[in-house]
């Protein structure tokens, strides 16, 4: 009957019978990692099951923009609509597949997980985001955002969500616990998402985004190492989604966006320490995702998949791509280099930066940026200690 769930639990911990085990381990890492090291090991398991559709769509994504870049395809036809469909889709709802990973690394039920997922991604959600009215809940006032493509909400609530249940598990009697747990876990966990999450990020990335304009306006060079250094930082936090509104609002004010202008470099930069990488590897499975997923980062500007499955669980990879994007986003921003329409910085994107600021001090940033990372990452990216001819993209080992 309803104990069924729990002799299941205890088959398994008094046997040798291995069950839906979390991805990536439990949620209580090696006490000797540094919080850091706790942080990219956590992201890295959460992403790594769903690192081979991220490349897969995020490539489809590539391919579409060269097929309409180049008139093959009419960027305004049947087709060009479903093959962005299809390169988007999981972008657009990463939150659900992130509700999957995170259930099993915190030990959450996943169906729940996947109904709070559903919650952030719901279209009049989505809607309200947009709205000029006020959003309250029972009186309490929703900053609203836009969760769809986020990371950090739905791992906030999942991981909030599997001590909530444990509690509930307890505290309930067995024979209404199937559905009275569910039902207070997504009474709970929805609206506080929504309240808690919602603002500390637009806050956070308000913030950041005055912070930075200022900087555009009284110190080109550092605003533009700051941006193109720390881009790839935003990506993973989900952040840089709030700078997202300042560059849509500058395009429709001014006709350009300054802030667009380190970008390219910034992402192109770590698609090139992924290179490296695969040059250097020892693993058959790393050189799998790395080769892929650098040329997704060079045709879509999508570089989740290496992130996460490359050059942040071997760390250096990733700390000189934010040193070849730093270098390159003060060069484009020196030439006041900047964006005449929204686009995903890549290489195919690059036709937006001809109308506004110095195209070839872009160029440079560039290729400053590629260089850097990708000279730096061959030479010193790769080591003994966070490579090994059976390591998987999703083991963060230490790095000397």
């Amino acid at each position: 009957g309803n104990a069924v769930g729990d002799v299941y639990d205890t088959v398994l911990e008094t046997s040798n019978i291995q069950g839906s085990a979390p991805v990536g381990g439990d949620d209580e890492p090696d006490k000797d990692m540094s919080l850091v090291d706790r942080f990219i090991d956590l992201i890295s398991g959460i992403f790594t099951p769903v690192l081979s559709v991220l490349i897969a769509t995020g490539m489809i994504k590539g391919f579409t923009a060269l097929l309409t870049s180049t008139a093959i395809v009419d960027p305004k036809g049947g087709t060009a609509q479903v093959l962005n469909i299809l390169g988007e889709m999981v972008f657009y709802f990463l939150p659900m597949f992130l509700a999957i990973t995170a259930a099993k690394r915190f030990k959450a039920n996943q169906f729940t997980s996947l109904a709070i997922a559903g919650a952030l991604v719901y279209p009049t959600i989505v809607a309200l985001t947009a709205s000029a009215d006020p959003v309250t809940f029972f009186g309490i006032p929703v900053v609203m955002m836009n969760y769809t493509s986020s990371v950090i909400p739905i791992i906030f609530a999942v991981w909030i969500q599997g001590h909530l249940e444990r509690i509930l598990t307890k505290a309930l009697p067995a024979m209404i616990r199937n559905f009275t747990v569910p039902l207070i876990t997504v009474l709970v966990m929805v609206p506080l998402t929504l309240i808690v999450v919602g603002p500390i990020t637009t806050v956070v990335a308000s913030g950041i985004s005055a912070g930075v304009q200022f900087l555009f306006v009284h110190a080109p060079w550092a605003a533009g190492a700051i941006v193109g250094g720390l881009w790839q930082v935003l990506v993973i936090f989900g952040l840089h989604w709030g700078l997202v509104p300042v560059i849509i609002n500058d395009l429709g004010t001014l006709g350009y966006s300054l802030l667009a202008g380190p970008l390219p470099p910034a992402v192109l930069a770590q698609a090139a320490a992924a290179v490296a990488v695969a040059i250097r590897t020892k693993s058959k499975a790393r050189r799998e995702v790395a080769l892929p997923g650098a040329a997704s980062g060079f045709l879509a500007g999508v570089t989740e998949p290496i992130i996460y499955g490359v050059n942040l669980p071997m760390r250096r990879p990733f700390y000189f791509g934010l040193a070849g994007g730093a270098v390159g986003g003060m060069i484009a921003a020196i030439g006041g280099s900047a964006t005449t329409t929204f686009v995903v910085p890549s290489l195919l994107s690059l036709p937006a930066y001809l109308g506004q600021g110095s195209f070839v001090m872009q160029l440079l940033g560039i290729a400053a940026a590629v260089t850097i990372a990708f000279v730096l990452t061959l030479l010193f990216g790769v080591t003994s200690q966070n490579d090994s001819p059976d390591a998987g993209p999703d083991e963060a080992l230490p790095v000397e």
